[in-house]
């Protein structure tokens, strides 16, 4: 009977059996044998045939492809039992789990995507064909980085229940080096001058320590796009890579490209004519065109200027303009004409903008930032200046913008802004450790975007080596609608200056202030003080430059009793803040400059001045490798008379200090400068001697010089968040009024002498953890003096519980 049934069942399934009466039956009954995870009611669904149909072969051949199309079976056999269907199966085996080996070029979760995508994950049928084409894709990829010797081997382990494991087995090898790049074809350009411009390179300096000999098929592309940028930027518009050939040596180890190019004749601009939806615009793109009739041709300017009208035409609220340049070409003459076909498309207005992202800052303190309204015509550079100005309130990691066309509307888009909070804070219990402040503690909360409003909000108290300190803070940015702030601060403070590493003296204070914003415009940006500050020295040690201040107020100069001073000042400063976010910025400028003066009748008369900038130039255009240039300029004096007639002096507790982490790294914190003089002897024979203890001065100047990388090992999660640099510092800190009358004035050093510069060079690594800010530096000094304190390692950790 099995024989019988067998001898049926290739007739059944013989494509060139004759459809004659007797190879057709009736199908009383249908049977599955071999289901295990397939129930039988799924399989019948799949197949064409039910019971009381009248089949044939070609029926049956459907019905087995129907049935393999399900992907549940690797194996089908259809038998006739009389007038049973039988239908032997066998099933793919299921995924039980999927594992990796020797892959380092790709890593587990990429591989783990690329799997998923092609339907290949745990729990799954095992299709043989999909992981076929995997094996070979993987190895496709790898021969695309150039290891022409890796193979990919997918080991299936088949396990109890008709289930399996993937282990797929990575041999990867050795990239093929380039050995040689040829050009044919090139007359204008040498072949160094332009294999010098790819990233691809045959032969590299030992000093060029970021190039790589590794081929690449995705690199190779780019430096073929570049090979065209450098013809069509000087002229060459008909210029074209004929063929490229990468040939690989036998041992797979090395790779030979060979470009073959047509240069063709450079060509000059004739005119530029503008075309299409320019009524009562041509003048107005003319002054967008930034070259001249007879310059020669470049093909980056040509963009830039399509790039210009689109930009132009978006804050006409033109959202999608197609602009097209189209060259005319004078061969004869070897001149092209541009001819600027612009159709402005549909007028469009903004009908919503929408936040997300924003789990804590409420949506009115980004909706405040933004120039674009809604309602109104679309505006691109508003929506810009709205990215621009949310990154630079330090309160997101990022801001993304993007403008979508509203459903069943040609006239309407709305606005979609995804940002990503930033830790703007900390709160309740503080521990820190820094090199240059000791172990310190606080207590309290200080938020710049408190409770999500955008308003700063401080209330702290903190100690640590040398200080002591509680202060109530608060301002609000949006004191009015037009951006006018309004913010205030009472503090009491105590501070050991010896703690510091500054010549000793206590200094008790406590004071209050009020300050008032005013926006100039959108980059600039006033703030006007009034305050009050009590200071109340003791501890004070006799040394030139405490004695003159001393003298020149009247207090007793061999007295140990307290200086008390009560002082009322007002302020004025100036912030341009043009970086293109406040959070890590990699590009842009800010500069601040600030002007303090106590008012007339305060017991101390001076005034202090100061300019801050920092430049961030990015270097390449994924703006990962960036300069950083910084300066700060200081300078403060006495004016006027003090009641006993002598001229006022800037107090001494007021001076600038350099050294440690924020000023010159290299050096101990505050260690740079003037030095405490003492003297020695009786009435006018004082000889004076130098301490090892810093007294600052009136005057500063810093500069910095700084390359931010990317950081090594981050993974993208957190590159926001860590920073790395390498640096050179310098700076001079010095006092106008040192001018001692000792016998040995000569031969004391001259701090009243700008020249003294230190200078450092070293590295820093900065982290803004969800903990608060973690800042480590190593440095060595380049330039010091006597006297000076060196510190090679130098770091601060906030931690917030």
């Amino acid at each position: 009977m099995a024989i019988k049934k067998l001898l049926v069942a290739s007739l059944l399934l013989t494509s060139s059996v004759a459809h004659s009466a007797e190879n057709k039956f009736v199908v009383d009954n249908i049977r599955f044998e071999g289901l295990q995870r397939v129930t039988m009611g799924a399989a019948l669904l799949k197949m064409p045939v039910r019971v009381g149909d009248t089949v044939d072969p070609q029926d049956i051949s459907t019905l087995i492809k129907s049935l393999y199309s399900s992907g549940n079976f690797e194996d089908i056999k259809v038998y006739r039992d009389g007038n049973t269907l039988l239908v032997d199966v066998k099933e793919r085996p299921t995924i039980a789990d999927i594992t990796f080996a020797g892959n380092k070029a790709i890593k587990d979760e990429q591989l783990k995507e690329n799997l998923e995508s092609s339907g290949l994950r745990v729990g799954e049928a095992l299709d043989r064909t999909t992981l076929s084409k995997i094996d070979k894709g993987l190895e496709d990829f790898y021969y695309s980085v150039g290891k022409y010797n890796a193979t990919v081997e997918a080991v299936v382990t088949p396990l109890p229940r008709n289930r399996v494991d993937i282990k797929f087995v990575f041999t990867e090898g050795v990239s093929a080096k380039i050995k040689q790049i040829n050009i044919l074809g090139n007359h204008v350009f040498s072949d160094a001058d332009l294999v010098g411009k790819f990233k691809l390179k045959d032969s590299v300096p030992w000093w060029d320590f970021m190039a790589n000999e590794k081929y690449q098929k995705q690199v190779l592309q780019g430096d073929l796009e570049t090979l065209r940028s450098q013809y069509l930027n000087n002229g060459y518009l008909k210029y074209r890579l004929e063929s490229t050939h990468v040939a690989i040596s036998p041992d797979k180890k090395g790779v030979y490209i060979t470009l073959k190019i047509h240069e063709g004749e450079q060509y000059k601009v004739k005119n530029v004519k503008f075309q299409g939806d320019v009524t009562g615009r041509v003048a107005e793109f003319d002054k967008l065109v930034t070259f001249k009739a007879g310059s020669v041709y470049n093909g980056a300017e040509v963009t830039a200027l399509e790039e210009a009208v689109k930009r132009d035409l978006g804050k006409a609220g033109y959202a999608y303009p197609k602009v097209t340049i189209m060259p005319e070409f004078d061969d004869a003459a070897h001149q092209v004409s541009l001819i600027v076909n612009v159709e402005q498309g549909k007028r469009v207005y903004v009908r919503n903008i929408e936040f997300s992202g924003n789990n804590t800052t409420k949506d009115e303190v980004l909706r405040r930032e933004m120039r674009q309204m809604e309602g109104s015509w679309l505006n691109a550079k508003s929506i810009e200046t709205g990215k621009q100005r949310l990154n630079r309130t330090g309160f997101f990691e990022n801001v993304d913008v993007q403008t979508v066309r509203v459903p069943g509307s040609d006239d309407q888009v709305d606005v979609k802004y995804n940002v990503k909070e930033a830790n703007s804070g900390s709160v309740n219990f503080g521990v820190g450790y820094g090199t240059e402040s000791g172990i310190s503690f606080q207590a309290g909360l200080t938020q710049k975007n408190f409770l999500g409003t955008g308003n700063l909000f401080g209330i702290n108290a903190m100690t640590n080596d040398y200080s002591k300190n509680i202060s109530l803070e608060y301002k609000d940015p949006y004191f009015t609608i037009n951006n006018v702030s309004l913010g205030g601060k009472i503090y009491y403070n105590e501070f050991e200056a010896s703690d510091a590493n500054i010549s000793d003296y206590t200094n008790q204070s406590y004071g209050a202030s009020l300050t008032w914003g005013f926006p100039f415009n959108e980059l600039n940006y006033f703030d006007f003080s009034l305050g009050y500050d009590h200071n109340k020295i003791s501890n004070i040690q006799d040394y030139y430059q405490i004695e003159q201040f001393k003298k020149i107020h009247g207090f007793d100069e061999n007295s140990d009793n307290a200086i008390e001073l009560d002082d009322f000042s007002w302020s004025i400063s100036w912030t341009r803040n043009h970086l293109n976010r406040g959070y890590f910025p990699t590009s842009g400028n800010y500069q601040n400059a600030s002007f303090k003066m106590t008012i007339p009748g305060s017991d101390s008369q001076y005034f202090k001045t100061q300019y801050d900038v920092r430049q961030y130039i990015p270097l390449t255009e994924k703006q990962d490798y960036t300069l950083l240039l910084r300066g700060k300029l200081g300078y403060g004096n006495g004016y006027g008379k003090t009641d006993n007639g002598s001229d006022q002096l800037m107090p001494f507790y007021e001076n600038y200090y350099a050294g440690g982490f924020t000023t010159i790294r290299g050096f101990r914190s505050n260690t740079v400068g003037p030095k405490a003089v003492y003297g020695q002897g009786q009435g006018n024979n004082q000889q004076g001697v130098v301490s090892d203890e810093s007294t600052g001065g009136n005057a500063i100047a810093l500069a910095s010089m700084e390359l931010i990388v990317p950081t090594p090992f981050a993974s993208q999660e957190v590159k926001n968040q860590v920073r790395t640099s390498f640096f050179v510092d310098a700076g001079s800190v010095w006092d106008t009024e040192f001018h001692p009358d000792y016998t040995n004035a000569s031969s004391l050093p001259d701090y009243s002498d700008p020249g003294m510069i230190r200078a450092s060079y070293g590295a820093a690594l900065q982290w803004m953890s969800p903990m608060g800010p973690l800042v480590f530096s190593v440095a060595k000094p380049i330039k010091k003096y006597e006297g000076d304190d060196e510190e090679f390692f130098t770091f601060t950790i906030g931690q917030s519980f």
